[in-house]
């Protein structure tokens, strides 16, 4: 088997098994047998250790989760200038003259630079200005397809573009019910992915990583040609832009098959670069203030089509924003029907003059999101909203960094109330099923729900919810048995379920724990208190105090508490001897089947309840490992035994936690 081929099923086996650990570790399910498993691990660590690489997802090295309190920035060793660009294929080929270049994608997500020294990543940073960029090194250690190690010991320095694909775009925003709430596009959506301070998040929206230039490989000769120092790039385990190499006589025909590719592409792109390869040649030529002169961008040239402005509609989101978005006669573009676009903010509509009865064009830029691009006859004077459209309150002229917005000013908002009323009875926080967005909506418009303890008042109006469209005795019945079951709950779901900015429910088990499972302690603490906290940081703490000490949110926790009774923790069973204390901090894996529990996720919480954590794979940060087959010649086991780690069966797990495993 020659190398690539090696790398191709370096790269299946990775994806096979991490798949296999997902559905094993989140789902309990397998989609494959323990014996299976450990062979075709055993395969791809032959592979890895044969060929030096090892991508970020592999379950041989997988990376332990981390929490950041802010993202630290670094200014960049050489300023990263844009490109200038064209949307003319002739001039991108009256550009490139008599010599050969590299036609590739530009990629549509956030560009990072990577660095890589003794094998390992050392550092990733975001572009950024330019000038200065972010520091998400913690972040990019999960990307889905970056290497975790190479067989390359030099410092390595890599430039590339981090990205989301639509399919995982579109599954991401599938499971967001509030439209309002959903991201535009997948560039915006990758930027706050790579930018989080939890990289778990990270991990979960499947951020890829296509290195575009190579910077430095030091100790290495490099090649004249940027082709060549791609592919050895490629064959240290990264992937690479694609491209095609082209001339003056093939660059035409090359975009043509580019721009045919556009639609089945399933990482977004919004155009083509073109680079010289000759790479000598690329820097003789210098640069101007703001472009290098060895790279120039090409943008597609977007289909236009001519309509009119029929509407404008004002939709107010969860945040007190108000969006204006055009309503036009319907167009085709790009294949598609289109009969509105988003106009973003007051600031664009004031720049097109728009009123009702316009004749404007509208495009879709990069061939995907509707836009307006022009009004031909700028008629002017729309009117702005003097109320909001969703609870009729007041609105607001605001000026965000320069740029005009609308904003409903009625802290009681409708749109506002729907969010919040929907996070409260979601699954995580107070788990209250029968009631959807549409359902709470016609809840709060009827006036059965302005404040969330009216949650546990509905049987005021058992008539009218009965009678509602959808609804009807047996409904109302299981609606009411859900609420009633949801008045004992615990304190951590409550805290996460009352909608506290930047409070997750991981969050909020960490505040919990630390208060010893008193919402009084909680409400009475400074923030300087909650950031004593490992985990939280002060943007967190100061979220909780703003909420708590809010003379309305204050009045309707009590109103909510009066409603409730809190299970009782004890950071699980056993801890009042000591036992907590012999978790906290610990890191376990658990594999096999378990016995005692319902499932390895019961076990995963039980730990978490006592302060340890729970991680899918054994590495030298392994403090145990749970297997009921404690003898069996798993990875995990060798692994363990190879790194003297402590294998616990089920029994000796429930004796170390205060439970008896006989009762």
């Amino acid at each position: 088997m020659d190398k690539e081929k090696k790398m191709d099923r370096l790269r299946e086996l990775t994806d096979l098994l991490d798949a296999a650990a997902r559905a094993y570790y989140q789902e309990d399910r397998e989609i494959m047998s323990n014996l299976e498993y450990d062979a075709l691990y055993d395969e791809l660590a032959d592979l890895e250790k044969e060929l030096g690489i090892v991508l970020a997802k592999s379950p041989t090295h997988r990376v332990g989760y981390e929490i950041l309190s802010e993202l630290e920035k670094e200014e960049h060793e050489s300023p990263m200038l844009s490109l200038d660009k064209t949307k003319s294929p002739e001039a991108l080929q009256g550009w490139l003259g008599s010599q050969e270049g590299i036609l590739s994608w530009k990629m549509d997500g956030l560009t990072v630079v990577l660095t890589y020294r003794d094998g390992h990543l050392a550092k990733a940073v975001t572009r950024g200005n330019g000038v200065i960029g972010e520091v998400i090194t913690n972040n990019a250690r999960v990307f889905q397809n970056l290497p975790a190690a190479i067989p390359f010991q030099g410092e390595l320095v890599l430039r590339g573009e981090a990205v989301i694909k639509y399919s995982d775009f579109e599954k991401i925003n599938a499971a967001i019910p509030d439209v309002d709430s959903r991201y535009k596009n997948p560039r915006n959506l990758c930027s706050g992915s790579v930018r989080q301070l939890n990289n778990e998040i990270t991990a979960k929206r499947n951020v890829y990583f296509f290195a575009f230039s190579m910077v430095k490989a030091e100790g290495r000769e490099t090649a004249d040609s940027v082709e060549e120092n791609m592919l050895w790039v490629r064959s240290l385990g990264f992937d690479i832009v694609p491209y095609e190499r082209v001339d003056r006589d093939t660059i035409l025909e090359a975009i043509r098959r580019f721009s045919g590719q556009i639609k089945e592409n399933d990482f977004p792109s919004d155009g083509l670069v073109l680079i010289y390869d000759n790479i000598p040649y690329g820097r003789s030529l210098g640069r101007t203030a703001k472009f290098p002169r060895n790279a120039i961008a090409f943008k597609w040239a977007d289909e236009e089509a001519e309509t009119r402005l029929t509407a404008i509609e004002w939709s107010p989101s969860r945040t007190g924003l108000i969006n204006p978005i055009a309503i036009f006669e319907p167009v085709d573009l790009e294949g598609t029907t289109v009969s509105r676009a988003s106009l973003h903010n007051l600031s664009i509509m004031d720049q097109l003059e728009l009123g009702i009865g316009d004749t404007i064009k509208v495009y879709k830029a990069n061939m995907i999101i509707p836009q307006v691009s022009q009004n031909l006859t700028r008629s002017g004077g729309y009117q702005i909203p003097d109320h909001c459209p969703a609870c009729g309150g007041q609105t607001e002229i605001r000026l965000d960094n320069d740029v005009k917005t609308l904003y409903c000013i009625n802290p009681f908002c409708s749109a506002k109330k729907v969010k919040l009323f929907a996070h409260y009875v979601s699954r995580d926080a107070m788990n209250i099923d029968g009631v959807s967005e549409a359902t709470l909506t016609r809840m709060i418009d009827r006036e059965f729900l302005a404040e969330l303890n009216d949650i546990y008042h509905l049987d005021r109006f058992s008539e009218e919810i009965i009678g509602m469209e959808g609804f009807g005795q047996k409904s109302y019945d299981n609606l009411i048995r859900s609420i009633d079951r949801s008045r004992k709950t615990r304190l951590d779901r409550f805290i996460f379920a009352l909608g506290i900015p930047n409070v997750g429910l991981s969050n909020a088990r960490l505040i919990c724990r630390h208060f010893n499972w008193s919402l009084e302690e909680i409400r009475r603490a400074s923030a300087e208190e909650m950031t004593q906290i490992d985990g939280i940081g002060p943007v967190i703490a100061m979220s909780v105090r703003d909420y708590f000490v809010n003379e309305h949110n204050a009045s309707i926790t009590d109103r909510l508490v009066s409603e409730l009774t809190f299970e009782v923790m004890e950071e699980g069973p056993g801890a009042e001897d000591g036992n907590q204390a012999v978790f906290a901090g610990k890191t376990f894996v658990i594999t096999g089947s378990v016995e005692h529990f319902k499932n390895r996720k019961e076990v995963k919480e039980l730990i978490e309840s006592l302060g340890g954590k729970v991680t899918g794979s054994v590495s030298r940060n392994t403090d145990y490992l749970i297997n009921n087959d404690k003898m069996s010649g798993s990875s995990k086991n060798r692994k363990a035994g190879e790194l003297g780690i402590p294998i616990l069966s089920e029994e000796d797990f429930m004796v170390m936690a205060g439970l008896d495993p006989d009762a």
